[in-house]
Parts: C-alpha cells; structure tokens; sequence
C-alpha cells in the first residue's frame, strides 16, 4: 500500500471517508484503476455502514440483487431475488477483500480543511491521527443518523424501546405485545418479521404507504440478462415520477389491484390506502407486507399519538394502548447528513455554511464549488424513486475516476467547479423536481426540507445521469497548478 508517514501524518493520494457500500465501491474502482495509494477512512469497527447497522429482522434490499450491486461484482450467487441484509453484509466483505490493509477502522473524522498552498486535503480524527490527501471523497452516505420522533414521555416509557437502525437481538419479542411506530419502508420488512411472534401487534400509522408487488420472485439463472431486464423495466416507471399523470395512473392502478387481492376488508383496506399521490413518498415493494398488516393479532391505529407512558402509547382520542417493547421504524435524518461533515474549503468556509448560505447546492451531486477535490458519493438529488442507488453510485464513481485521469493529463493539482456551473446545475434540477411528483403529489416526505425543496432525488432516467457523469468538463471547473 503506498501511503506514508511523515511527521505522525499519515500521507495518501486518495482518501475516502466512509465504508459502507459506497466507500467500498469507489476503493474497487481506484483498485481497478491502478491506484494503489489509497486510504479508507471508517468510524465503526467493521465495514458494511447501513447494512452493518440495521439487523432489525426482516431487513432485506427492496430491489433485485442484482441490480443492487455494481456491474463489477455483480455477485452472480445470490440466494434469492432479493436479499437480506447478512448476505448483503458478507457481499460487501468479499468485496473488500482485496483491499483489506487500505482501511482505517475507528478513524471517525471531526475535521478536514483544505491547504491552499499545498493544494492538499488535511484530516483529522477523534483519536489523534492526521492523514493528508490530494482527492477526498466523501462516501458517509445519508442514512447513517436515525431519527427519533419527539414524543412526549418517550423516556419514561418502562420497556425496551428499539429503533431499526438500532436494534437489539437480545430483546424478545415472542409473546410480547409490540408497538411499531411508522409504516415507511423497514416497518414494512419489519412489520412481516414479527407479526407472528408477537401476542399483538400494534402499529401506528400517520400516512398509509402504497404498496407495490416486489420485483424478481427467486434468484435469476442468467444474473447478467436479468440485470438487464429489471433495470429497463424498472425505468419505464420513472415517467411517473416525474409528472406524467398517465404513467402515474397505471402505476396507481397496479398498487390497488394489489391491495385488493392482499386485503379482503374493506374497512381495513380504506385504512391502507394512501391519499397522495403515488410515487410522492417512498413506495413499498412487498407482497407479506399487506397481509400481515391484515391479520388479527395486527392492529392499525390511525389516531395520533398524544403521550407515551410506562406502560404503552396513550393516542388523540385518550385510548390507552400497552405494549411491553416499543419500536420505531421512522427512518433517518437525511437533510443535513451531509452538511454535518466537518469539512472546511477555499477561504476557510465551512460546506454547512456554504449551504446555510446559498441552499444545498452541488454540481452532479457530486462536487462543491469552493471545495476543490472534494467529491460526494450519494450527494444530494442522486437518490432515486425507480431504481437502484448503486447505479447512481456507480455512475460517480466513474466520474471520480475520471477526474483523477484529467489531473493527471493537464498536470494540475486540483480542480475546483465554476461557481456559475454549479448555479445552473442546481436551477435545472430543481427545475425539473418543481414538475415532479415529489414536490405536486399532495403529500410531505423526508425528500424535502422545510423550504419544500428536494435535496434528496435526481428526477428522471438514471440512463440521463449516467451520460451526464460519463466524463469531467475541465471548462466547467478552475484549474489549480495547471501545468
């Protein structure tokens, strides 16, 4: 590994904060790429970030398995269409292998600033350590901080009290009487998990998710065409994201078909049925998921809750309800995940207080102006509603790779994107999201922030982001050191 130590720095080419699927990803691809002199930077004792976090039972990937792996370790093995998150973990640790002596275990970063005259990143650590770097990349991803509801007398609630992000397998939940709060995507892997184990299960839901069934049925035997196949037809539903109103019906179409065939109660099946428009919040890909939410130990309570109290959750309308665990499925802070890095550019300013300053703003949802050789894997509006984020990942990770090539061919030392560039990035993004479903679908989700902006989604093909980061444009960026 060619890093080296000069006066306790620790001295590397590229450094990448983050090992999760990620992280991972971009040290293969600087692996394949022939460079060798790179470091990856972990806060926990082990690799795998949100798949190494969230044990919860029942967590799976929600698309194929295929399609949730790069094209370059594909994983042609796996058990079944979909799988869950052990196997994705042991995925991502053979995934490492090769590149095992270039990660840093328990180097949780609390500072990065930008060296003008050196044109270097300098990072340091909570145990001491400083590393230096010409490229970093910023690979921390967005569901990494679980999100709590405040909920008056939560902490005098006398039982265990999980988040998925947080789970605890020594807590039985066999015979107990369980409450989940939240009906978003782990409470619906959850939620089938645990429904026959628990003597009741309540859960409590503040808007119903529309449901979809799951894509891919058993483990392909032919994992490259399936690839194929499952990412084109994933795509042709994105016309339905992005505003078309015919796409969107035929889309709501297959969702009530499917609550109908899975929910025989009309009254229940009301329950469930979401009244925004579908696509605006996270849709579900489950076909247990409906079912278990129907059977009679199962109970959803609309009302909201008012209090928690020792023995259970007390609801709006005064119903008490006890419950001997209490689990929250609500996901994850996502805005300002990114932000919270410590992370300090050009003229000593800060990335959150660029974005306090001007709004969330980036070029590609990867690179900063200001911040020059810094570039975000999983950046803002590079999720997606249709398909899989690794493709995007994928996508930036060439992009990254593609940079480095270019710094090489000009002899420059950075580069740094135009302020103007990065002004029109954003305006024809935010553009396209103003005619979306997320922002005109009658309903609030964590893709906006409390302006109703949309930081979180690329709107419209992932083939379109694909070309858009299939090279770097040196004319959109400033040259530092430019031979």
């Amino acid at each position: 590994m060619a890093v080296e130590w000069n006066d306790a720095t620790m001295t590397t080419r590229v450094l990448v904060i983050g090992a999760g699927f990620a992280g991972l990803g971009m040290a293969a691809g600087l692996q394949a790429a022939g460079i060798d002199d790179f470091l990856v930077l972990e806060r926990a004792a082990d690799l795998g970030g949100v798949w190494r976090d969230n044990t919860y039972p029942g967590a799976a990937c929600d698309v194929p398995s295929v399609l949730y792996s790069y094209s370059f370790a594909r994983g042609d093995g796996w058990s079944a269409a979909r799988a869950r998150q052990p196997e994705i973990l042991d995925h991502l640790r053979a995934l490492a292998r090769s590149f095992a002596d270039h990660i840093e275990y328990g180097a949780e970063v609390v500072r990065g600033d930008w060296d003008e005259d050196a044109a270097r990143w300098r990072v340091t650590t909570a145990d001491g350590r400083t590393f230096e770097a010409r490229i970093l990349v910023a690979a921390t991803g967005a569901l990494n901080l679980p999100k709590r509801p405040r909920i008056p007398g939560a902490d005098t609630f006398a039982g265990p009290a999980l988040h998925t992000a947080d789970w605890d397998d020594s807590v039985d939940l066999d015979g107990r009487r369980v409450a989940v709060v939240g009906t978003g995507a782990s409470a619906a892997q959850l939620v089938p998990a645990i429904a026959a184990r628990a003597r009741t299960l309540d859960v409590y839901q503040r808007s119903p998710a529309w449901v979809l069934p799951p894509m891919g049925s058993a483990a392909p035997r032919l994992p490259r065409l399936a690839r194929l196949a499952w990412y084109w037809r994933a795509e042709a539903t994105a016309p339905a994201y992005a505003g078309s109103t015919v796409a969107s019906a035929l889309l709501r179409r297959r969702a009530m078909r499917h609550l109908q065939a899975q929910v025989s109660d009309p009254g229940l099946r009301q329950v469930l049925t979401p009244d925004h428009r579908i696509g605006c919040k996270r849709i579900v890909r489950s076909d247990d998921y409906l079912p278990a939410m129907a059977r009679e130990t199962t109970t959803v309570v609309t009302d909201p809750i008012d209090r928690i109290e020792p023995g259970g959750i007390v609801t709006s309308d005064g119903i008490a309800r006890p419950a001997d665990v209490l689990v929250y499925a609500t996901g994850f802070r996502v805005a300002g995940s990114l932000a919270a890095l410590p992370l300090t550019g050009r003229g000593g300013t800060t990335l959150q207080e660029r974005w306090m300053r001007d709004g969330v703003r980036t070029h590609l949802g990867i690179t900063v102006s200001g911040m020059p050789n810094l570039f975000l894997l999983s950046g803002p509006n590079t999720g997606l509603g249709h398909n899989s984020i690794v493709f995007m990942i994928e996508s930036q990770i060439r992009y990254v790779l593609d940079a480095i090539r270019e710094l090489d061919r000009v002899g420059a030392a950075a580069l740094d994107v135009r302020e103007d560039v990065q002004a029109a990035s954003d305006a024809e993004v935010q553009g396209r999201l103003r005619r979306s479903v997320w922002s005109d679908g009658g309903c609030s989700s964590w893709y906006l922030d409390r302006g109703g902006r949309n930081h979180a989604l690329w709107p419209g093909f992932s083939w379109r982001y694909r070309l858009r980061t299939r090279r770097v444009r040196l004319r959109e960026h400033h040259l530092v050191g430019a031979g």
